[in-house]
C-alpha cells in the first residue's frame, strides 16, 4: 500500500503528516484515511510528534484560542485529556505540550502573534485538505458568547456612559426647579379708579368748551 506524505509550511511553522488511504472506504491512492504519524516544527523549538489524538488535541485547543484572541478575549484553553494547554503570557502565548508517557516533562513554548498565526494556518490547511479524509473531533466554530464580549470591556467604559447620562438628567431637573420659567402672558391694563375717570371726563369737557 502506498504511503502518502503531505507538508504544510509557513514562515514559522512546518507540519508534515503521513498516512495511507483507507481502501475499505474506496479512497484514492493519493489520500490519507489512516494517519500513521506527524511532525511539527516551530521556530526555536524541538520537533514535535505524537499520535493522532495529540494532533487533534492541538487543533482543538489552538484554533478557538486564536479566535478568542482576534476578538480581544484572552483566556486559557485546555483539552479534556490535558495533552495541550495554551494561555496568554503577557504579550505572548504559552503553548504547553504534555506527553501521555510517564516521566516525560511537559514542553513549554512561548509564541508571538506571528508564530501563533503561522501555527493556526498550517493546522487549518490540514483540516481543509480534501486529500486527508479524517473525521476530526473539533469544537464547532461559533460566535463568542455575549458575556465574553462584555467582560473584556473595562468597567469604566461599561458603566461610565449610563452614570454620566443619569447625572446630566438629574442636574437638568434640578436647574429647572430652581430657575423660574419666563411668563409669556400678555400684560392686562390696570383698571382705572373713579377719581381718574372723573378727571378724564372733566378734561374732555374743558376741551369742548374751549373749542366753542
Amino acid at each position: 500500500m502506498q504511503k502518502n506524505t503531505y507538508r504544510y509550511e509557513q514562515t514559522a511553522a512546518r507540519l508534515v503528516v503521513e498516512g495511507y488511504p483507507d481502501l475499505s472506504a474506496d479512497q484514492g491512492n493519493d489520500s490519507i484515511g489512516i494517519l500513521s504519524g506527524w511532525q511539527l516544527q516551530l521556530v526555536a523549538a524541538p520537533e514535535l510528534e505524537g499520535t493522532r489524538e495529540h494532533l487533534e488535541a492541538l487543533m482543538a485547543v489552538v484554533m478557538p484560542y486564536a479566535r478568542h484572541q482576534l476578538s480581544g478575549v484572552g483566556r486559557r484553553f485546555e483539552n479534556d485529556q490535558g495533552f495541550v494547554v495554551v494561555s496568554p503570557e503577557g504579550s505572548r502565548h504559552q503553548l504547553e505540550l504534555r506527553s501521555s508517557r510517564d516521566g516525560v516533562e511537559p514542553l513549554k513554548l512561548l509564541l508571538d502573534d506571528a508564530e501563533l498565526s503561522d501555527l493556526v494556518r498550517v493546522l487549518d490547511r490540514l483540516r481543509l485538505d480534501q486529500r486527508v479524509h479524517l473525521s476530526w473531533q473539533l469544537p464547532v466554530d461559533q460566535p463568542l458568547a455575549r458575556h465574553e464580549l462584555v467582560e473584556r470591556i473595562p468597567i469604566q467604559r461599561r458603566f461610565g456612559a449610563p452614570v454620566l447620562g443619569g447625572l446630566a438628567l438629574a442636574v437638568s431637573a434640578l436647574v429647572a426647579m430652581v430657575i423660574p420659567l419666563p411668563n409669556n402672558e400678555i400684560p392686562q391694563p390696570l383698571p382705572e379708579t373713579a377719581a381718574e375717570t372723573n378727571e378724564t371726563r372733566t378734561d374732555a369737557a374743558d376741551s369742548s368748551e374751549a373749542e366753542r
